[in-house]
């Protein structure tokens, strides 16, 4: 039987896979919290194994969301130091311009801090299309690491169930 938390935990995963498209809360996060509380409502003790499942996945969600779209922007030629200082951007422009602040912000100083570093627009741009490139990756992975969470959790719930 389908319970009440089940229903909540649900809206709060969608909840939250909403928050990876539109970047107001930290998506994943969310996902994974909505499936710890339903392994703790869980009476014998299976949701424990599912959410240990869910919480590897996190985890790799995690690595390969930073991981590989860091290399995708060193392989185009951005220096770490100015993926750091373009995340810095990212966050306060996610304070200037509430949900869509932190990748504009994120973009624009790759833009500018390139455009500073190597004194020509086109090598500027061709950094910054990377950068567009390396944040709808990121998005990608956060997205498929959270409705992956989501099947193991709806798996959990079906065998439950059934």
């Amino acid at each position: 039987m389908i319970t009440a938390t089940d229903i909540l935990v649900l809206l709060a995963m969608l909840v939250g896979t909403a928050g990876i498209v539109l970047p107001v809360l930290p998506g994943l996060l969310v996902v994974w919290l909505a499936f710890l509380v339903w392994a703790i409502d869980q009476p014998d003790g299976s949701g424990w194994v599912a959410f240990v499942g869910a919480s590897a996945l996190y985890a790799a969600g995690l690595v390969a969301q930073y991981v590989y779209p860091g290399r995708r922007l060193r392989s185009a030629g951005v220096q770490t130091w100015v993926i750091a200082l373009s995340l810095v951007m990212a966050v306060v422009g996610l304070f200037v311009i509430p949900v869509v602040g932190a990748p504009i912000g994120f973009v624009a100083a790759i833009y500018l801090l390139e455009l500073v570093r190597r004194r020509e627009p086109s090598g500027a741009w061709g950094a910054t299309k990377q950068a567009v490139r390396a944040v709808g990756l990121s998005v990608g992975i956060e997205l498929v690491t959270a409705l992956a969470m989501i099947t193991v959790w709806g798996s959990a719930v079906w065998a439950r169930v059934h």
